[in-house]
């Protein structure tokens, strides 16, 4: 399938692209493209003085560029910007900020030619794959830089997988080095492609996972021998929220008829929060995976290029604004991290009441044979852990500060750090479930004579053991973790109706 760009994308749009789709321009789209192109060029000719086409950019931006240096500034704007550092991103995430930045081309205020955006969407189309460092990015600039580089000819990249200079996988590609002209260095490197698509990917992934959380909470609390009672549309609806509502939804039509939740009736008045709440933290987490969705498509609607090219090529206007800054995005995604977090916080207590023998009624740690086996025990300690991080992760990046390019950006939002951080907040929880998920089945193992699974359970839990099997201290279980993460990042749970 191909994505094509009219009036505007969605976050989906942005994550299938990052998934592998192809993405096209409508004519509409072209045109808007060339017609802000063909204002820059006027600018350009009558010598108009307008940041960032004739002038220097940032601190330097009352600096006039004459005519002649207008091409050298924009190769030099793209150069000087890529500074990025560390791990490189993951192909599907540089692929989600290439497609969010043609989609902010496309809105026709920014002046690059149409020849920047084909080229571009040749990457995608092609697989080549800039490598684009993870860090360095302080509101966005360096990791849009580091894919410019290779539409001139620098940088490196990997076509179909296989590492080259950036000149070599152009011409592995089938195309030449461009030569930017006036005002394309900036906008290349300008706006906010690289926390949208980053965004867009973590949204994708997010949503996923809420998906998983709930089906992995209702194996945990059939197993645990919930009361239902806490779970009735009615008692739920006295706090009125939609993700609440959709929980309790999903958790009564997983457990409907199960045996086990019935021989459990009335066994205790209430069960622990861990279980009792899950309604509330699951519920709260997709209330604020929806505002963030928002947040993220309104973005995506949005023009984030600084200076803005309005008018036309008779009467253009330069508007120098602060489009480029995201402070609602960077707050989004910090949200998310915090909801987020929290989901594998509660994860982590309900694998403790699997395990712990004091609360559990189970073989103590879901060991086969406990006292030579350890069974689950460390597995805990694990999702300890990484609900720790999650928690020093969850600290908001949109509160960070700086100051930089000589006291003109004397305000930072952030907004590439926090979705960064917000995707390794969902690798953490990914893992947490995963370990969860793999207890759970364990716990089932041992109840198979006591009565029968839910339907909705019983998929789950044949799931599981299609791809791990039923664990005895008989190999590391840290390949089993690995398994089951794969699972739950890759693939969505089976319907709960």
């Amino acid at each position: 399938m191909t994505v094509t760009i009219g009036d505007r994308l969605g976050w989906r749009d942005i994550a299938q692209v990052g998934e592998g789709e192809a993405l096209a321009l409508s004519p509409a789209a072209e045109e808007r493209i060339a017609h802000a192109a063909r204002i820059v060029g006027r600018i350009v000719e009558s010598g108009v003085r307008a940041y960032g086409i004739n002038t220097g950019v940032g601190a330097l931006s009352d600096t006039v560029v004459d005519r002649r240096s207008q091409r050298r500034l924009s190769r030099n704007i793209v150069l000087s910007h890529a500074c990025g550092v560390g791990p490189l991103l993951a192909p599907r995430e540089v692929r989600a900020i290439i497609a969010a930045q043609i989609a902010n081309f496309a809105h026709g205020h920014s002046g690059v030619r149409p020849e920047i955006v084909s080229n571009l969407a040749a990457f995608l189309e092609r697989d080549c794959i800039p490598d684009v460092p993870s860090k360095g990015s302080a509101g966005y600039l360096t990791h849009n830089a580091h894919s410019a580089l290779v539409l001139i000819g620098e940088g490196s990249a990997r076509v179909a997988g296989r590492p080259m200079h950036g000149r070599d996988a152009l011409t592995a590609i089938g195309l030449a080095p461009l030569v930017l002209k006036a005002k394309e260095g900036l906008s290349l490197v300008n706006g906010t492609a690289c926390a949208t698509g980053l965004s867009s990917i973590a949204l994708a992934r997010a949503a996923r996972l809420l998906d998983w959380a709930d089906a992995i909470a209702a194996l945990t609390l059939e197993a645990a021998g919930c009361q239902l009672a806490a779970f009735d549309e009615a008692v739920l609806a006295l706090r009125p929220s939609r993700g609440i509502a959709t929980v309790g939804a999903s958790i009564r039509n997983r457990l409907s008829g199960s045996g086990l939740v019935a021989a459990a009736l009335a066994r205790r008045t209430q069960d622990a929060l861990s279980l009792r709440a899950i309604p509330h933290a699951h519920g709260g987490a997709r209330d604020v995976f929806e505002q963030s969705a928002e947040t993220v498509d309104r973005e995506l609607a949005s023009v984030t290029d600084n200076p803005a090219i309005l008018g036309t090529p008779d009467n253009p206007i330069v508007s120098s604004e602060a489009h480029a800054v995201a402070p609602a995005l960077a707050q989004a995604a910090d949200s998310l991290a915090i909801a987020i977090a929290q989901i594998g916080a509660m994860s982590e207590r309900r694998i403790d009441r699997l395990v712990n023998p004091l609360v559990s009624g189970l073989p103590p740690f879901l060991a086969s044979d406990a006292g030579s086996n350890s069974g689950f025990m460390i597995a805990q300690y694990t999702a300890a852990a990484l609900s720790n991080e999650n928690r020093r992760l969850a600290a908001p990046a949109s509160m960070d500060g700086g100051l930089t390019s000589g006291l003109q950006e004397d305000f930072l939002a952030h907004p590439t750090a926090a979705a960064n951080k917000l995707l390794s907040v969902i690798d953490n929880a990914e893992y947490i479930l995963a370990i969860e998920l793999m207890a759970a089945a364990q716990a089932h193992d041992f109840l198979e004579a006591t009565a029968p699974r839910a339907r909705g359970t019983e998929e789950i839990q044949l799931i599981v053991r299609a791809h791990v099997l039923h664990y005895a201290d008989d190999r590391p279980l840290a390949g089993d973790m690995e398994t089951l993460r794969t699972l739950l990042r890759d693939r969505s749970p089976p319907a709960d109706i």
